[in-house]
Order: structure tokens, then sequence, then C-alpha cells
């Protein structure tokens, strides 16, 4: 078994570079295999991005006997939103064309979003009554136990929605409530210029947005100026981009954790050949056993 640094988080440990398990068939049973092998490797920080990774890791913590098997869940923040009582997922293209005509960039936007945009727009109104849903997100929340799942990424792409329609007050509801259950929240977003500063007012203990010498949105110059003066820890989502940069693995860990001074990274990995190029990038990386931004 390998060892991975270490760092802390709101005084609970994690390690540096939390595995999120995708293997090409994500069956339940090919998502537990790969975990238990990473497991085996030396990793005991998980990504669980659906309902399959946490059944997974459910299952290891207890064939292992390891009660120090830390998960990290994710809460989308269109879970704890409706507008006229309805999910914030079924007005979704009206959300994209609003955001494209008044906030970004529209080629910026079609490499986040999925929807095209159909010309209709929200009004004001109708931004001004989104409301936050707390029994549906109190659903989503109690899919997790906090001793075991202590690490919550809020957010995801709806966050960046509401950020840029001006409803942060809405993700501050999600985390006070995410706190309230004995959570430590976490806020991803998927665009790193765009949402940090906006993200920065929020009481979470670090902010998660995709970070790596591939690309970053919007631009990458900007996202690490950014980020090298970022007070509060942040994580790289998605650092070796996508599997191109495996084979440059500790090229990668080296940019990120030596010259942008990232808190972790949470990396993508489908095999254990992947496993294996994340641990021998990391071999020079020290632990961070308390934050420290320089």
């Amino acid at each position: 078994m390998r060892r991975l640094p270490l760092a802390t988080l709101e005084g609970r440990r994690i390690q540096r570079v939390v595995f999120s398990v995708r293997p090409t068939h994500p069956g339940v049973h090919d998502i537990y295999s790969l975990m238990e092998r990473t497991y085996e490797m030396g990793a005991w920080c998980f990504d669980l991005p659906t309902s399959r990774h946490l059944e997974s890791f459910a299952v290891l913590r207890t064939s292992s006997g390891n009660e120090n098997l830390t998960g990290c869940g994710h809460i989308e923040a269109e879970s704890g939103v409706s507008l006229l009582g309805k999910p914030l997922h079924q007005f979704e293209v009206r959300v994209v064309s609003t955001i494209m005509k008044n906030i970004v960039p529209e080629d910026s936007v079609k490499a986040v979003l999925s929807a095209a945009p159909s010309g209709e727009v929200l009004t004001q109104k109708e931004i001004d009554r989104m409301t936050f849903d707390p029994y549906r997100f109190e659903r989503t929340l109690s899919l997790y136990r906090a001793n075991e799942v202590p690490f919550l990424l809020v957010g995801g792409k709806y966050a960046d929605w509401l950020l840029g329609l001006g409803r942060i007050d809405l993700l501050k509801a999600m985390v006070a409530e995410t706190k309230k259950r004995g959570f430590i929240p976490i806020f991803s977003g998927q665009w790193a210029t765009f949402s940090l500063p906006k993200a920065k007012p929020l009481e979470v203990s670090a902010y998660a947005v995709p970070i790596n010498q591939s690309g970053s949105f919007f631009d990458l110059a900007q996202a690490c100026a950014l980020i090298k003066k970022f007070e509060n820890p942040v994580i790289s989502l998605n650092p070796l981009a996508e599997g191109k940069l495996f084979k440059k693995a500790d090229e990668a860990f080296s940019f990120l954790f030596n010259e942008l001074k990232i808190h972790s990274a949470i990396a993508v990995v489908a095999s254990e050949d992947q496993v294996e190029d994340i641990f021998s990038g990391l071999e020079h990386i020290p632990s961070l056993i308390s934050f420290r931004k320089t």
C-alpha cells in the first residue's frame, strides 16, 4: 500500500487527491471493483458523484472494516431551488438564454452548458421569485451521513447559474442548511474566473473549480492569477484534463500544488493504470497539515 500526501479541512483529514472512479462501464459492480482496487493501492478518500458511487462506497466501508474511509458527496444547487413551485432544471433553456444574453460571451457558455439557447429569457420578476426549497434539499442531504461523507460539494453548474442571475442568497441558504446538519460544505462551480470572485462571500470551507494546464474557463492565465491571490482553500476539479495529462501527472500536480498552491484535487480515473499514474505523480508533493496560502 502506498501513501498519498494529506491535508486538513475544518480539522478533518483529507488526501490531497480524492479519487473519482469512473470506469468505462459504470455499473455498480464496475465502480465497486475499481474503488476497491484503488483503496488497496492506498487511497481512502473518494468522490461520490452518483448514487452508484455512494452504494459502492458503503459496501467498501463494510467489507474493509475501515471507518476512516472518507467520502465527498455532491449536491446540485438545483435540488434546493424552485421557481413557481417547479424545480429549476425545468427552466434550463431559459436560464442559459438569460446568461448568454446578459452575462457572458456565448462561446464561453456553450463550453460548459449543454442546453441550447431558446431566445426566450427569464424576466427579472421571475428571477426574483426563485425560492429556496428546504424539503427537496433535505431529501438530498438525507442521502449522506456526516461521519462517513463529511465533505459535500454544493453547487455544480447550477451554482454558476445562480451567481450569474444574482441569486447568491439561495446558495447561502443551502450552505447554511448543510452546515447545520454537521457537514463541511465546499462550493463547486464550472467557471473559475467567473464564479470564484462572486462566490467568495459564501461561508464554505473550500472552493472547487476546474483547473488544469490544458485550459480553464474562461482564461487559464487569468484563472491562475486569481487562484494565486485567492485567500481561501481551492480544490482542483479535472486536474488531468479528462485524461490528456495522465502521462504528465507529475508535471500537472507540481503545477497545481507547488505553483498555484491549491489545497487538493479531485481526479477522475477509469483504470488501475490511471490510479498508478496519479500515485507516481504525487511522489514529491508534500502534505499540508494546516492550510497556508502564500
